[in-house]
């Protein structure tokens, strides 16, 4: 079992036989994982969160992202980015620091000429659970259940077919 994601950026599938950086941008809190696809096969290679603290300016924590972000691709040599696409925050101030960190993605993504595919939550979660709409919650129990015998997300390697 694949998991096959299409978007403006192209089609990734279990298919291509690559590696997949994905980011989930913040200003305090950035997420990534990266997975191999290959022959049917999702594996999971890596994941960790680059972490600044609050009380930091805006400008160093943005470059704690780009150099974590650029270290990461340093060392996983992943052929393709995916981001979370731009969605529409509380208010404009966060919407504004979210827009920021995602340039900081992007960024490092041309920076490495790394193909970039972006989606929207709603597509992520339509791939992942079948529902655009899904929760958080519901996500993660999905993932899990993808993943026989197991609860919480794996320690290297950990593969789906």
């Amino acid at each position: 079992m694949g998991i096959r994601l299409q978007a403006s950026g192209g089609t990734i599938s279990s298919q291509d036989g690559q590696r997949i950086l994905g980011i989930d941008p913040g200003t305090v809190n950035t997420g990534w994982g990266i997975v191999d696809m290959a022959g049917g096969s999702l594996c999971h290679v890596a994941h960790g969160t680059v972490s600044a603290a609050q009380d930091l300016g805006q400008g160093s924590r943005l470059s704690r992202i780009y150099r974590s972000l650029q270290e990461i691709v340093r060392s996983y040599e992943p052929q393709g980015v995916s981001l979370e696409k731009v969605f529409f925050a509380r208010n404009a101030q966060s919407a504004l620091k979210l827009g920021q960190a995602r340039g900081v993605a992007l960024l490092a993504a041309a920076e490495n000429r790394l193909a970039l595919h972006e989606y929207t939550s709603a597509e992520i979660k339509l791939a992942v659970v079948g529902y655009g709409g899904a929760s958080k919650e519901q996500v993660q129990k999905m993932v899990a259940a993808l993943r026989p015998g197991r609860r919480h997300l794996p320690s290297p390697p950990t593969c789906v077919s």
